[in-house]
């Protein structure tokens, strides 16, 4: 196979000091804060804090806006394929992805012996045949890395690229045949979709690269349920951005949503966790209390009480529950002063609901 090696070092920056010339890697994760992170930026900034903790961190978008303010940030999320996403970008301060090392990932080598974990078990589910056998070569190759930050980084451009790769980027539905039927489209995007692979790889590895700076911090990335989280009195600011249950009871299941991503964290032991009673081989099932609507409200109020000596910092939906008031009123248990800002009426993705506004629950 001919050689992919590039080049992609050779943007000169400005100062380390000016960390605005550093931009966080796109992505289409749902519920991505990134498009209202500078306004959750710009509601806190006159608080006095220096250290962040993000608790629920999902793609990091958060977490790197406060790292750019030069605070000392813990990134955090239950699952292990956002934790990289948090290592890569909020954890690592200087470690880029190395010429050499994106050119061992793409390419066979004799030495290897490569399993087909993922082209006997999802064939004709998410990807092609041949897209099958190039993510088994590449989760295989970057198994080899011996960086960590380099193996995060990958990570995290192989888990782009096979999102962006996706109907409605999620693997909830074993849904090939929307990309490959020869029909008429009013949905989706057939060339994003069909753009190989290692092209998708290599866009996400630059921003990637392009993406990390030092801010002269000790930061950090967990892998934690937030209300284990040690050490709570040491955060200036906890902010904190949960799973939202709608009004009407749906919930967003972030671990089914993306399960292949975390399957792929597991990728020697994958089949022992695999629900073959699915029809998409999903991972099997775990209970989250923050999509049960009974416990959500107990579960606020352990995490509240057990950062109550932080500025706590809530996004929020005002269709969700608890309601706009419950939720008030659990933080005003614990802070004096509460304050609700409204961003208005944003609508994420896939999201039906058009009346729904962006809430931020600011108590100290």
């Amino acid at each position: 196979m001919q050689s992919t090696l590039f080049n992609y070092n050779n943007q000169s920056f400005k100062s380390q000091n000016n960390f605005d010339s550093f931009k966080f890697p796109s992505t289409r994760y749902q519920g991505s804060k990134l498009k209202l992170v500078d306004w959750i930026i710009d509601e806190t900034k006159n608080y006095s804090y220096e250290t962040v903790l993000d608790a629920f961190g999902g793609t990091g978008s958060v977490s790197y806006s406060y790292k750019k303010l030069g605070k000392e940030v813990t990134y955090n999320d239950l699952l292990k394929f956002n934790f990289q996403f948090g290592k890569a970008l909020i954890e690592n301060n200087d470690i880029k992805l190395s010429d050499e090392s994106v050119d061992f990932i793409l390419n066979p080598h004799n030495d290897i012996e490569y399993k087909t974990i993922i082209q006997d078990n999802f064939k004709d589910t998410y990807f092609t045949d041949d897209e099958n056998k190039w993510l088994d070569m590449v989760i295989t190759n970057m198994n080899y890395l011996e960086n960590e930050y380099e193996y995060a980084i990958a990570f995290f451009a192989l888990s782009q690229s096979c999102i962006i790769k996706r109907p409605y980027n999620l693997f909830h539905r074993k849904n090939l045949y929307m990309r490959t039927s020869d029909v008429k489209r009013s949905f989706g995007n057939k060339k994003t979709w069909d753009t190989p692979f290692i092209d998708w790889f290599l866009k996400f590895v630059k921003e990637a690269n392009h993406s990390i700076f030092n801010n002269d911090r000790f930061n950090k990335s967990l892998n934690l349920n937030a209300i284990d989280i040690k050490d709570e009195s040491k955060y200036d600011l906890v902010y904190i951005d949960t799973p939202y249950i709608s009004e009407k009871g749906s919930t967003v299941d972030y671990y089914g949503f993306y399960h292949f991503l975390e399957g792929l964290l597991l990728y020697e032991n994958w089949e022992k966790y695999i629900d073959y009673k699915s029809k998409h081989n999903r991972l099997i099932p775990k209970k989250n209390v923050w999509n049960d609507k009974k416990l959500i409200y107990k579960e606020f109020d352990k995490l509240f009480n057990k950062f109550q000596d932080s500025i706590l910092v809530v996004s929020y939906r005002s269709d969700g529950i608890p309601s706009e008031n419950e939720l008030n009123e659990l933080i005003s248990q614990y802070k004096s002063n509460v304050k609700v800002k409204k961003y208005g009426n944003y609508k994420y993705a896939l999201s039906k609901n058009k009346k729904s506004e962006e809430l931020l629950f600011i108590g100290e």
